[in-house]
């Protein structure tokens, strides 16, 4: 059955991939706009001007380049960036893994703030305690992670210069990695100089990212304890004797973590589109910010590339939740 399940989803995912593809592709051709016209030098020729549509394929039909590159995506081919020049998919697996180090970062945060907002409120519910973490938190969910991402900016940058405002690392130690993930790599490595560089650099946009979602976090998984703390099994073991914390952690967030962690992963696709205009206020070499350049330019096959790979992890991360859900409620799996 569970092979059976996933063997749906992966054609699933396969099918709204190709939807995805196919709107986009559409969409960017039919927006007022030539992206030759704004990358080819002054005073070019009719015949330059042509020569470079054909280069990338903007001289054929829309049904026609729909095919060529659909051909060419199969075939580990995503295309040349217009504005870069460079191969989309080289251009991807390079800023790809700054992205993930940034959006995994955020995720564990708000996960370990979050939960635990979530424990103290329900520990002191029914109290001025629950009042101030509702109230607290219901102010987090307002602010939106750009908003955080410029007071931090302020605060931590300008007020209190404590961690950079820009980059990943500095310049110089670029060349000092063998790949992409440089916190990775430096914590496996055991250079935990270059970590702790890595992570100064993190500080701030992984907190302007954590903190809005630790806010959903900490109001749905209080909302389902508040729940369990009610029911029976909480109340036979409040009679034999246990504490309010051992009750909230050992009997009640066993029930509680399920629904979490589904909602945790429709929002960590959406943290990963946010970082989109974090990366932007940072200057963070990710694809979130490469995908601003690439919009202001017009670069189709860029545009393209990273609309499918955005696609991709969204798909990915719901079918890992999913069987994260189904493996946790015994019900599920053996339904």
């Amino acid at each position: 059955m569970a092979i059976a399940r996933l063997s749906r989803r992966v054609a699933m995912a396969a099918v709204t991939l190709f939807g995805v593809g196919l709107i986009v592709f559409v969409l960017l051709r039919v927006v007022p706009g030539d992206p030759i016209a704004m990358m080819i030098a002054p005073g070019a020729s009719p015949a330059e001007i042509a020569a470079m549509r054909a280069r990338y394929g903007l001289d054929e039909s829309i049904g026609m380049q729909f095919v060529l590159w659909l051909k060419g995506i199969l075939s580990g081919d995503f295309g040349t960036s217009i504005s870069l020049r460079r191969d989309v998919l080289g251009l991807l697996a390079e800023r790809l893994p700054a992205t993930l180090e940034l959006a995994t970062a955020a995720l564990l945060v708000a996960v370990l703030l979050g939960g635990s907002v979530a424990v103290i409120g329900t520990r002191f519910r029914r109290s001025a305690g629950e009042t101030v973490v509702d109230t607290v938190n219901g102010l987090f969910l307002a602010v939106p992670d750009f908003v955080w991402a410029l007071a931090l900016v302020l605060v931590f940058g300008v007020f209190y210069p404590l961690f950079p405002l820009s980059g990943r690392v500095d310049p110089q130690s670029a060349s000092d990695f063998a790949t992409r993930f440089y916190l990775l790599e430096s914590i496996v490595t055991l250079r935990f100089e270059k970590a702790l560089e890595v992570a100064s650099h993190m500080v701030m946009p992984t907190l302007a990212l954590a903190l809005p979602l630790a806010a959903v976090i900490t109001r749905v998984l209080k909302d389902a304890l508040s729940e369990a703390m009610v029911q029976d099994y909480v109340a036979l073991a409040r009679l034999k004797g246990m504490s309010e914390l051992r009750l909230i952690l050992q009997e009640a967030m066993r029930n509680a973590v399920g629904p979490t962690l589904a909602l945790t992963g429709v929002q960590f696709t959406f943290l990963i589109g946010g970082t989109v205009i974090v990366e932007r206020i940072f200057s963070y070499p990710g694809v979130g910010n490469m995908a601003i350049d690439a919009v202001i330019n017009r670069d189709l096959p860029l545009i393209q590339g990273l609309v499918l790979v955005f696609g991709l992890m969204f798909i990915l991360i719901n079918i890992l939740v999913d069987l994260a859900v189904v493996a946790l409620n015994p019900r599920l799996r053996h339904g």
